[in-house]
């Protein structure tokens, strides 16, 4: 056995399926005959020794909760070397041989400094946005398009009743997935996201061309990074006077119980992160492809950005004439 000891953390923005992940981090680990101890407040309990044992107890009835039981923040101190060798020496202080990481880009670059720094340290995909390569999905994805779709769904029926059109506002401010797959699956007219150029008064034409062929409403998906939802809105009352509605769903987006696949996912990677560090497998990024459990050196994901799935795109605009 190349551990003894291991330590999980949340960092960065939470998502649906953290709690889940914890969980089968903590449970897989004492199933081993690991002894695990939880990270408070991310990087920012590393740095200030909050760290606390953990036992099966801790992670009673949490699996179906939102949020994370660990707490997360955002801690700048972090992102400084001396921060980071303070975060590695508190690890080897209490004997802790193994880290595991769950959050998005800013926790797998943390995660990476640590690597390199000496502490076997593995990276579990926590972030709605789906913005983490070499894995298909991350965890609280599934769940935050869930929500979004469940909203649209309620304001197209509002929408409709009103002959009105809407302008839904979602996050993800470099990677549109929240709103591909939730424009997709809820029929949206027009989606816009920030990897692909749009021009809005090519949306504004489509809109009102929308209502002359007798639509009685029209749903735009907007990823903050492709613009605000009331920017857009603006533009297109200049254009053809159609007084587009607005909502920004906002942190509505992270919260909520997480579905069964995040349910699932969350618990698939954390037992394999654990188990990778027992076979001597560190510096890695875990993830799922093609529902395969793969591991990634985290140096390399660090530095990849992921690629926009532009055939799911195209069948996006063939579907919503």
């Amino acid at each position: 056995m190349t551990v003894k000891s291991i330590a999980v953390l949340t960092s960065g923005g939470d998502s649906q399926g953290m709690n889940a992940a914890v969980r089968a981090v903590v449970r897989s680990a004492i199933f081993h005959g690991l002894e695990v101890y939880g990270v408070q407040r991310g990087y920012a309990g590393l740095i200030n020794d909050d760290i606390r044992p953990m036992d099966l107890r801790s992670v009673g009835d949490i699996i179906q909760r939102g949020g994370t039981i660990l707490q997360t923040a955002r801690c700048k101190e972090f992102q400084t070397p001396e921060g980071q060798q303070l975060g590695a020496d508190n690890l080897r202080k209490r004997g802790i041989d193994g880290l595991v990481v769950i959050g998005g880009d800013g926790s797998y670059q943390g995660a990476n400094k640590l690597a390199k720094l000496g502490i076997k340290a593995m990276g579990l995909p926590g972030t709605i946005d789906n913005d983490i390569p070499f894995t298909d999905t991350t965890i609280g994805f599934d769940t935050a398009v869930s929500i979004v779709v469940d909203a649209i769904n309620k304001l197209r029926d509002t929408m409709s009743s009103h002959e009105r059109s809407s302008i839904v506002e979602v996050m993800g401010r470099h990677c549109g997935d929240i709103a591909l797959y939730a424009g997709l699956a809820s029929g949206a007219e027009t989606i816009l996201v920030p990897e692909v150029s749009f021009d809005l008064d090519e949306v504004a034409k489509r809109m009102e061309g929308n209502f002359q062929v007798g639509k009685r409403h029209s749903i735009i998906v907007v990823a903050e990074g492709a613009g605000s939802a009331q920017s857009v809105a603006d533009h297109i009352k200049s254009k053809n006077g159609i007084d587009a509605r607005v909502t920004v769903l906002g942190h509505i987006q992270r919260g909520g119980t997480p579905t069964h696949n995040d349910r699932i996912l969350a618990s698939r990677l954390g037992d394999f992160a654990v188990h990778s560090l027992i076979q001597g497998v560190s510096g890695k990024a875990c993830g799922v492809i093609k529902g395969e459990l793969v591991a990634t050196d985290i140096d390399t994901v660090v530095h990849t950005k992921k690629d926009f799935d532009r055939d799911l795109y195209e069948l996006a605009l063939r579907l919503s004439q």
